[in-house]
């Protein structure tokens, strides 16, 4: 630790606001506590919570770092009491409660992952929060199985192209929403089964006639609000609704009757919150049926654009903007 510097250039929002207030600023390089690896960052992604913290909407854990940053990829630099120190020198990605918008942050030794030589340091960052999320929420909370059809909105988003991606490897029927032609036809390049644009077709009438009137087993939903009843026409008896972002409104009205009748499931999720040992659970099941798909290359997820971290308020802007595709990223060498 003694060969490391005691600050480091990072992005700590004294209030909130649009992109503009994410401006570098010094800050004290953090110290690996018990259980944690201090990583030099590498890359970090940018993800929704990210930009929902900016504006004040969504704050960090009690304990988690004000820096915002959900996923890094790095060098771990120090081990701290309890972690293994042989893992010093070693390229990971991990997950994160916070901090990642930064050049060194401290990281769970249950949340990460080994990055392999195939994989950028760019594409490493751009892996944990979504496959953390989709898997937690698609494969687990909603039991996605191979041969299910699954309805994901966003379809051109980090979860969504993610959910795309893995539903390729797992034999699933990804059937994704997007606001435009331009997206639908990536995410059809990207893997997914169907898209449909929502703003000239009705996603409900398009899976009824997409799936012969059987319906869905599974959607996940990251808009909410008025979705809800909408996304429930689209499942099949027994089918499973699991939510995990509520961007269009946090409340719905639906048939308690309907849910009876067809034995429908809702549910849903926030990943940054929950304990270290969950995310290390999942994290190991992660590398036991994931990560083999990307150590082999199967896996490898989709990149939108790339900023230097004195360019966040570039990069959020850019996600403010709507017009990505696949993930957003902040590097620290340039």
């Amino acid at each position: 630790m003694s060969d490391l510097p005691k600050t480091m250039l990072a992005i700590d929002p004294e209030a909130a606001g649009g992109p503009e207030v994410l401006v570098p600023v010094e800050r004290p390089v953090p110290v690996a506590g018990p259980g944690e690896y201090l990583v030099q960052v590498a890359a970090a992604g940018v993800n929704r919570p990210d930009v929902m913290q900016r504006k004040g909407m969504y704050p960090p854990p009690p304990g988690a770092p004000s820096i915002p940053g959900l996923e890094i990829a790095g060098t771990v630099v120090a081990a701290g009491e309890g972690a293994d120190a042989s893992m010093v020198g070693s390229k990971v990605c991990a997950l994160v409660s916070g901090g990642g918008y930064a050049e060194y942050c401290a990281a769970p030794a249950g949340q990460c992952l080994p990055v392999p030589p195939s994989l950028s340091m760019v594409e490493a960052a751009a892996i944990p929060e979504t496959l953390f999320t989709v898997w937690s929420n698609l494969f687990e909370r909603a039991y996605a199985i191979e041969g299910d059809t699954v309805l994901v909105h966003g379809g051109t988003s980090g979860i969504g192209t993610m959910a795309i991606l893995l539903g390729k490897l797992f034999d699933l029927t990804v059937i994704v929403t997007c606001g435009s032609d331009d997206k639908c036809a990536r995410a059809l390049e990207i893997g997914a089964a169907h898209a449909i644009n929502y703003k000239t077709a009705d996603f409900v009438e398009e899976v009824k006639r997409l799936t012969g009137g059987k319906g869905c087993q599974a959607v996940l939903d990251m808009v909410g609000g008025d979705y809800v009843p909408r996304n429930l026409k689209c499942l099949a008896p027994d089918g499973r609704h699991v939510t995990i972002a509520v961007q269009a409104g946090a409340k719905a009205t639906v048939s308690l009757v309907d849910i009876m009748v067809r034995r429908l499931t809702m549910t849903g999720s926030t990943l940054r919150a929950r304990d270290v040992a969950f995310k290390a659970l999942v994290a190991d099941e992660l590398k036991r049926e994931v990560w083999p798909h990307v150590l082999d290359g199967r896996l490898r997820p989709i990149i939108d654009a790339t900023f230097p971290l004195a360019d966040a308020a570039a990069a959020h802007a850019r996600m403010d903007g709507g017009d990505h595709v696949g993930k957003i990223v902040l590097t620290m060498d340039g």
